[in-house]
């Protein structure tokens, strides 16, 4: 092949791309079981759990639970999101609790006569909020699979919000500096993120929730309905009636979750599980997957410069296929999801890849033209003693959702009907999406970018994976997945590498600052990609690896979410 002349060249000239990246990281090692997610405090509780007898789903309840206290920037029951289960033996399932548009929603809801967005409507009012998933999906997961009382798993979030957590320097500064502004506009807010004498918690002063946790009791006692009926469903819905929003207490109790099959797809020997629509995410992983598997990624070089340029023109081309395609399922029954899939798919695409030459994302022809995401969410992987596995990302889609809690419920609302395409017909070259799968339409699940995936080898999970990062997700996912397969990492090193994102439009590839060397980011743009220095992070990664033939458990919260850890024993 014409790379095998030049590989050298790219490997030497990259090497510094290698040394850059934050490897490294010493995972965090357990026999018996261990959860990870975004907060110290709720993968403690989930821990515990798994101490005392729980099973992945119970821990995984537990924590979500407790990262609606701890974590109220993106930890919810206000928002919604995806599980993906991989039992010890081999049964494979997922849940699907993704916010739904609510009855009185329509196709331009946000437009003006000139069918322009009117004040960013779709993504800061209260007419942005879906019909709320989290509740529903997790006592669903909990029916079905649990093994632990409701009401035994609720309770720890419900002492945390009551007798208070110890303000961290993260949530602090979130709440006193990054977002004070749009906090502090909303009255009801203002009541839930300042003291009694209207000034801010300090780091280490102790926070308590009231309404929050009358909220989770009410959750505690009577399961799904104390969420979607009786007390909380009336004061959200009248919340809603006397502030200019739309969700109904009918759109509140008519809310499901639903039980889907997973998707699946294999890469060099590995089985990968992910979550089907209304996701995108698992779908457009595969497909990039299939393609990067007809080349020596390990040869060819972690983050070289020829890397980055096959992986770019694998996510374009996948990115592609989801802006055309995909949306909720219930919607669109004609989505081409085996084509999408299969293996012949990502062979055409990968033979419309030049070897050293960038394509052009072009907005009028989508995948014809190659055929021969700030958002924040949070992830929280677990594994119990019976090898059973649980990948959980739930949204309020911002950080802080809407900024808006309800009076007297204690939780931030999502803004999750900015996921939908707010102009019909409208795909441009700056990243507007305008395609007919996923319009507004009442009762409708928006398209996700959640990717909570579990990657297995003879039955068994071996890698438990997700992300926060709006449409990044995924790519943060398929090089974590990169990471340990291709390149041997361990789970922490594989976490901590720097990561690139490309999703075919707008057409330019973001890059982690100081984690590709200047060097690498030259050849990379001599072939014709553009460069966007990503001075934040990309994703916030929580992932377990499970070596079967030691027995060990290895774990990794991000070291880009601060306040995120691994807990195992």
């Amino acid at each position: 092949m014409r790379y095998q002349k030049v590989k050298y060249l790219f490997i030497i000239l990259s090497l510094t791309s290698y040394l850059f990246a934050n490897h490294g990281r010493i995972p965090t090692y357990a026999k018996n079981g261990m959860v990870v997610s975004a907060s110290d405090i709720a993968s403690k509780i989930g821990c515990n759990v798994l101490k005392n007898g729980g099973n992945a789903i119970d821990a995984a309840v537990a924590t979500a639970f407790a990262l609606a206290v701890t974590w109220p920037q993106a930890g919810n029951i206000g928002g919604g999101g995806f599980i993906v289960y991989h039992s010890g033996d081999g049964d494979v399932t997922t849940f699907d609790f993704r916010e739904k548009a609510p009855l009185a929603a329509s196709q331009k809801m946000y437009l003006d006569a000139n069918g322009k967005i009117i004040n960013n409507s779709n993504h800061d009012s209260l007419i942005a909020v879906g019909v709320p998933g989290t509740v529903a999906g997790l006592y669903l997961a909990h029916q079905n699979l649990g093994s632990i009382p409701w009401a035994v798993l609720v309770q720890p979030a419900i002492d945390l919000a009551a007798g208070g957590i110890p303000v961290s320097w993260k949530l602090h500064n979130d709440v006193s500096i990054y977002f004070k502004d749009d906090l502090l506009k909303h009255p009801s807010t203002r009541k839930v993120v300042l003291k009694s004498d209207s000034t801010f918690y300090a780091p280490g002063e102790i926070w308590q929730q009231k309404d929050l946790a009358e909220t989770l009791t009410r959750i505690r006692d009577n399961g799904r309905d104390g969420f979607y009926k009786g007390e909380t469903a009336r004061l959200l819905a009248d919340f809603m009636q006397k502030n200019g929003g739309i969700i109904t207490e009918e759109d509140l109790s008519k809310y499901d979750a639903i039980e889907r099959e997973p998707v699946k797809g294999s890469y060099r020997g590995y089985d990968i599980y992910s979550m089907p629509p209304p996701s995108s995410g698992g779908i457009t992983l595969i497909n990039m997957l299939n393609i990067l598997e007809g080349y020596n990624l390990k040869d060819i070089g972690h983050n070289s410069a020829f890397y980055l340029h096959l992986l770019t023109e694998a996510m374009r081309r996948s990115f592609a296929d989801r802006a055309q395609f995909l949306g909720d399922p219930d919607f669109n029954p004609d989505m081409p999801v085996d084509k999408l899939l299969n293996k012949n798919h990502a062979e055409e695409l990968r033979r419309s890849i030049d070897w050293f030459k960038a394509s052009a994302s072009d907005s009028s022809a989508f995948n014809s033209f190659y055929e021969s995401n700030g958002n924040e969410t949070t992830h929280l992987s677990v594994v119990d003693k019976d090898g059973n596995a649980v990948s959980l990302t739930y949204t309020i889609e911002a950080w802080w959702g809407t900024k808006i809690v309800a009076d007297g419920l204690g939780f931030f609302l999502n803004n999750e009907m900015g996921d939908f395409n707010a102009i019909p017909g409208i795909t441009n070259r700056h990243g507007r999406i305008g395609t007919a799968a996923n319009l507004i339409e009442p009762e409708k699940r928006m398209l996700s970018s959640m990717t909570p995936t579990i990657v297995a080898r003879d039955n068994k999970p071996v890698l438990l994976i997700g992300s926060p990062g709006g449409r990044t997700i995924i790519n943060t996912v398929l090089q974590v997945i990169l990471n340990v397969i291709d390149h041997g990492m361990n789970i922490g090193q594989a976490i901590e590498a720097g990561r690139i994102h490309h999703q075919w439009l707008p057409d330019v590839t973001s890059i982690e600052e100081w984690q590709i060397s200047p060097d690498t980011q030259k050849l990379y743009e001599n072939m014709g990609h553009k460069i966007h220095i990503n001075t934040g992070v990309q994703g916030r990664a929580m992932g377990i690896f499970i070596d079967h033939e030691s027995g060990i458990i290895s774990g990794t919260a991000d070291s880009r979410s601060p306040d995120g850890a691994a807990a195992g024993y």
